[in-house]
């Protein structure tokens, strides 16, 4: 007769949730949430300008380039920023000066946050959809064993 291991006497919710756990905690501290380290005024206007294109040049960054349209876009970030201004009024600004296309990668837009929705809620719905075909298999087993019995017993 076999000897059950460790994992085999935990119940069938726990040995899922477990690796999920593990996996969440993961994910989290992998993609950075956790991290809120608090940049300068000179680191934030270098990642402010290496995401605004230079507006004489062609798919160059104005940190990038010695333009002087270049240098002047730099000198207004930097001035922006010294006024506390946020990152999105700063993205706003220029791009209400130079158009969309000062900017190297385009904004967020609303269907953005779908992409991750829809995958997390489709995969919950076949998890739970498979977790409740088990649970009527197991109770329909139960019950033709049940009724097996009753009928093998005189």
């Amino acid at each position: 007769m076999p000897v059950p291991d460790a994992t085999s006497r935990l119940p069938i919710g726990l040995r899922f949730a477990a690796p999920m756990v593990v996996l969440l905690v993961a994910l989290l501290i992998g993609s950075g949430v956790l991290h809120g380290s608090h940049q300068s005024p000179a680191q934030r206007s270098l990642a402010i300008e290496s995401d605004v294109r230079c507006p004489s040049c062609t798919d160059v960054s104005v940190a990038q380039s010695d333009e002087s349209t270049a240098i002047a876009v730099r000198h207004r970030i930097e001035r922006l920023v010294g006024q506390g201004k946020s990152t999105a009024v700063i993205e706003r600004t220029l791009v209400a000066q130079y158009g969309p296309t000062i900017l190297l990668e385009p904004p967020d837009s609303a269907g953005f946050a779908l992409i991750w929705i829809i995958p997390v809620v489709l995969g919950s719905g076949a998890l739970v959809g498979i977790g409740l075909l088990f649970w009527r298999r197991s109770r329909q087993f139960s019950s033709l064993r049940a009724t097996q019995q009753t009928e093998a017993a005189p």
